[in-house]
């Protein structure tokens, strides 16, 4: 298998909002091509299912890694997902990571299934290692769920490793006890990236594991001056405001913002009762609007953004900040092209040890 020129970035596939999943395939292809170590796959409700994506990339790629990042850890029978995350595993030749996350709690509301935890997070993963190494689950009563009986194949030793989505403190310390890597939030300042690792890589030594054993991947929004305004927009303006909509008390106090910043865009009239979200069907007008009136300039600044070396070099300043690998989100490959350029005229060569598998640190 070939190394991949930028085993230390990744992309994610289908980025934002798509009516066409087999857009993904040549995505795909051209994310191998242009060298980016790993593709990031996030799962809605939609059009975009974790394994079916995860399976598409695999089938077009040879060397790219995979990452469902992220499904859920009940939306699936932990056998299932075992299943899924063992297939992809093989077929991959060791390629793949499982990503789970938390979701949304109101969505599982309207759903009619259960919030997501931190115990049932940590009770699903030990249940899929077992099931991976050959073990069986025997009347298992826990947080995630109640099982007479699980099991896979007595023969099977897979090394599945697995990510887990993280944002507030009791997260990131969930994460650094029991993940193999982590994958933070768009929109972190550098100072929050810093503290994020720490907090991880502390968690991980209180728990008797080796801190730098755990790959910590920054998510960096990357929007180039050379794109058409309303793709700006919608890439920056709109993506931080959906963010906010959806969970932003969260994201805010991560950051260590201001929470009246955060009420006044709740009030603006333009949020108050808005049909959807603005990374999606917000005009130009209403993200200049939000751009302009409502949302500080400093919660903008958390991304990458102006010319390509200038995106390159926020690049660096992620890894400065203590991430092993960076997401650069929210782009597509063809978008990314001139970035990989300008980074490759400064990328730090120590980064060619790290492993395709973007789970893995080693």
């Amino acid at each position: 298998m070939d190394v991949q020129e930028f085993p230390e970035l990744a992309c994610y596939g289908l980025a934002g909002h798509s009516a066409s999943p087999r857009d993904l395939i040549d995505e795909v292809r051209l994310a191998e091509e242009l060298g980016l170590g790993s593709v990031f796959l996030s799962e809605r409700f939609n059009v975009k299912d974790a394994g079916v994506m995860a399976g598409m990339a695999t089938a077009a790629s040879s060397r790219i890694g995979i990452a469902t990042a992220a499904t859920n850890p009940h939306t699936r029978h932990p056998l299932v997902t075992a299943t899924m995350a063992t297939t992809l595993h093989r077929a991959s030749e060791g390629r793949y990571a499982l990503g789970l996350g938390r979701g949304f709690d109101l969505l599982f509301d309207v759903m009619g299934i259960p919030r997501v935890t931190g115990a049932r997070l940590v009770d699903t993963i030990d249940i899929l290692r077992t099931l991976w190494s050959g073990g069986s689950v025997v009347g298992h009563d826990g947080p995630a769920g109640s099982f007479p009986y699980l099991s896979q194949d007595s023969s099977f030793d897979e090394k599945i490793p697995v990510l887990m989505m993280a944002i507030g403190p009791r997260s990131l310390e969930l994460a650094g006890r029991h993940a193999d890597g982590v994958v933070l939030h768009t929109f972190f300042t550098d100072d929050t990236l810093r503290r994020a690792v720490e907090t991880i890589r502390g968690a991980a030594a209180d728990a008797g594991r080796d801190p730098a054993s755990v790959r910590i991947w920054s998510v960096l929004a990357t929007v180039t001056d050379d794109l058409p305004e309303e793709l700006r927009l919608r890439k920056l303006v709109g993506r931080l405001a959906t963010y906010l909509q959806g969970y932003g008390e969260v994201l805010v106090r991560g950051n260590r913002w201001d929470l009246a910043d955060l009420e006044r865009f709740r009030n603006d009239d333009l949020v108050q009762g808005y049909p959807g979200a603005f990374d999606a069907i917000g005009t130009v007008e209403e993200l200049t609007h939000l751009r302009d009136a409502v949302l500080p300039a400093q919660w903008l600044a958390a991304a990458a953004t102006g010319s390509a070396a200038d995106c390159a070099a926020r690049i660096a300043d992620q890894l400065d900040a203590g991430a092993d690998s960076v997401v650069l989100h929210g782009a597509t490959p063809s978008e990314l092209a001139p970035v990989l350029d300008a980074w490759r005229e400064i990328r730090p060569e120590r980064l060619d040890a790290l492993p395709a598998n973007p789970g893995w640190m080693k």
